[in-house]
């Protein structure tokens, strides 16, 4: 293709397609970047969490008595609870990408709709077992107050669990704002074959948000 084709073509593509910006040359360029500009956030979050699981094990190398003591103190059937439940929205939220990209948007409404009720279902179990723990005095650092545990040093685990149970929630309230936003512009069209890249970026976080969540699954609940 010489440059005046190469002119019309990227013409045409601006004028057709109203979600092009203007500093991309076609709709394929702009994907791309953005996948990668995603990918790359992506990274950041797993060197954070990575940071966290480093400190995980490094304390329990120091005292696996105690985590292997304390973590039966974990309600293991709502975390196995909340382990399905995000499996299942995965499930969902890759149907949805697949639905618009098929221009099917009634469906992938419906989708993002029931990864957004999986991710509500999982805040609430999040609750019941934090006001467990808060009622128990079962608490990181010093305002760990239960006389009961005979463990050395159990405020360290659930330092380390409300610490990174804590920060994979706010995780889960950051993609379900997000898809919910998403799921409003398909409902008004916004996305199509043509154009779902948002769809596809918030479906490559959750899968991030998920998978975290089966590592500390095992690592905090299934210890003993």
């Amino acid at each position: 293709m010489d440059n005046t084709a190469q002119m019309e073509h990227s013409g045409a593509d601006h004028h057709h397609n109203p979600n092009l910006a203007h500093h991309f040359h076609d709709m394929e360029q702009q994907h791309e970047s953005i996948k990668l500009g995603v990918w790359l956030f992506l990274v950041t979050e797993v060197l954070l969490f990575g940071g966290l699981f480093c400190f995980y094990a490094i304390y329990r190398a120091w005292h696996p008595e105690m985590f292997i003591e304390v973590n039966q103190l974990l309600n293991v059937k709502l975390g196995a609870l909340n382990t399905l439940v995000l499996i299942f929205s995965s499930v969902t939220v890759a149907l949805s990408i697949r639905s618009i990209q098929m221009d099917n948007k009634k469906h992938a409404v419906m989708f993002l709709g029931i990864t957004i009720v999986c991710a509500a279902m999982f805040l609430v179990v999040k609750y019941f077992e934090y006001s467990h723990k808060i009622h128990e005095g079962l608490l990181p650092g010093k305002y760990f107050v239960n006389p009961e545990i005979n463990a050395v040093n159990p405020h360290i685990f659930f330092s380390i669990y409300f610490g990174m149970t804590g920060l994979h929630a706010l995780h889960i309230l950051g993609g379900m704002t997000f898809l919910t936003w998403v799921m409003y512009r398909t409902h008004i069209g916004t996305y199509s074959s043509s154009y779902y890249t948002p769809v596809e970026m918030g479906g490559l976080y959750w899968h991030l948000v998920d998978l975290i969540w089966i590592y500390l699954f095992p690592l905090l609940y299934l210890i003993g």
